[in-house]
């Protein structure tokens, strides 16, 4: 057998090997990227119930403490400007456009904080059904949106993780070249520490 044939045999065999070790892999980019979709649509999911339920509950809070208007404006524009971010299926591979997105929800956390805080001033209003099962529900909700940001998180990680190793690598590079890094949710310093709350402002 002429060498030239001998190099293509051993070359078309170790491509062909290579293809085998590698096929088993071929589908793992779009089922993790599916379910990195899946879990951002429970992320947005959450946070638009989070959205739901705050009217309600600034005008039980307005009922009680009107004289708290700071507070409950700083509610509503927060609200208004996180549900105002655009958000589609893009938002997850644009880190410019998913920084706007998070700001938005971190804000909102923080207001939201300071409007459940003042139930300590007012007892009425700490003793209200209304307000009780309305606090009840958006902590419910604060969980669920940990959960759904912890799942996101984790599914960003294993379809990230994909398109940089062996042999995901191979197929982002030939059939995948469209698929992006997905954003992940990241936490500022100033909100890993703990808020000083004090009632006794003048």
């Amino acid at each position: 057998m002429p060498v030239f044939l001998k190099r293509f045999a051993v070359a078309f065999a170790a491509l062909f090997l290579g293809l085998q070790v590698a096929s088993c892999g071929i589908n793992t980019i779009p089922t993790q990227e599916e379910r990195a979709k899946a879990s951002w649509s429970e992320v947005l999911n959450q946070y638009q119930r989070r959205a739901d339920l705050i009217p309600n509950l600034v005008e039980t809070v307005k009922g009680y403490a009107q004289q708290e208007r700071d507070v409950l404006t700083q509610v509503t524009e927060a609200r208004a400007k996180a549900t105002q971010v655009k958000v589609d299926a893009s938002t997850i591979t644009d880190p410019e456009a998913f920084r706007r997105f998070q700001d938005a929800q971190a804000q909102l956390s923080g207001v939201l904080g300071r409007l459940l805080a003042i139930q300590e001033r007012y007892p009425d209003l700490k003793s209200n059904q209304n307000f009780l099962t309305l606090q009840s529900q958006l902590e419910g909700t604060e969980n669920r949106i940990a959960t759904a940001r912890r799942d996101y998180i984790e599914s960003v990680r294993l379809y990230n993780t994909e398109l940089r190793t062996f042999p995901g690598i191979i197929w982002a590079s030939l059939l995948y070249r469209n698929n992006k890094p997905m954003e992940t949710f990241t936490i500022p310093e100033e909100q890993m520490r703990t808020p000083t709350v004090n009632f006794n402002k003048s």
